[in-house]
């Protein structure tokens, strides 16, 4: 059982699904690219709400597989309002914030299947001890965690270069120590990097045998 995380964080996580999901993604034959976007989606996801309570986790999704996956869960679904990733994001803050204003907000994306709880709750923690925070991907270029303790103050500019544009914007960039929390998974060299690090049951069950 993961300790609890320091602050009473509500977590959104956006998933696309669908047949527009991981377009950069070239699975091995045999292998449908949704099918492997959902299992990617899935195992993030079960991370997500074994690492916190799962009704303090907003999946913001149009995709019916997604919305199943996640109320399987215990986890809130969120509609996507279907005008890009940080539509999505600003979606699922205000959800959050109509529920319970004032709380804690964290952003993070949908796409981790090596995630474990400890890695959440590890990041959450470090966040904690700043009003706003990011944890920059791999290639330490884009965000794959953005939080804001006054959950009002999150502001999405995910895309290109969010981890500048983050920074920028007030966010503490935080280059901790967790690599299964910054390997998301857009494209193949991606997704070899994450089955390096240890994938989840979901997306292992899809690519059974052609890795």
């Amino acid at each position: 059982m993961s300790p609890p995380t320091t602050l009473p964080w509500r977590l959104v996580v956006p998933v696309k699904g669908g047949a527009g999901a991981k377009s950069r993604l070239h699975p091995p034959p045999g292998v449908d690219r949704e099918d492997l976007a959902l299992a990617l989606a899935t195992d993030c996801l079960t991370a997500c709400c074994a690492g916190m309570p799962p009704a303090h986790v907003l999946v913001v999704t149009s995709d019916p597989r997604a919305a199943a996956v996640a109320e399987g869960l215990g986890a809130v679904v969120v509609a996507d309002p279907g005008a890009g990733l940080n539509a999505a994001v600003a979606a699922g803050r205000d959800h959050a914030l109509r529920s319970s204003p004032g709380t804690p907000v964290a952003v993070l994306l949908g796409d981790l299947p090596a995630l474990r709880p400890v890695d959440l709750v590890t990041a959450l923690g470090a966040a904690a001890a700043h009003p706003m925070a990011l944890v920059p991907d791999a290639a330490g270029e884009g965000s794959t965690l953005l939080t804001a303790v006054d959950g009002a103050r999150l502001a999405p500019l995910f895309g290109t270069g969010s981890a500048a544009a983050h920074e920028a914007a007030g966010h503490v960039r935080l280059d901790l120590d967790l690599p299964r929390l910054r390997t998301d998974v857009d494209d193949d060299a991606a997704l070899r990097a994450a089955l390096a690090l240890g994938v989840g049951p979901a997306t292992l069950a899809v690519l059974a045998g052609t890795y």
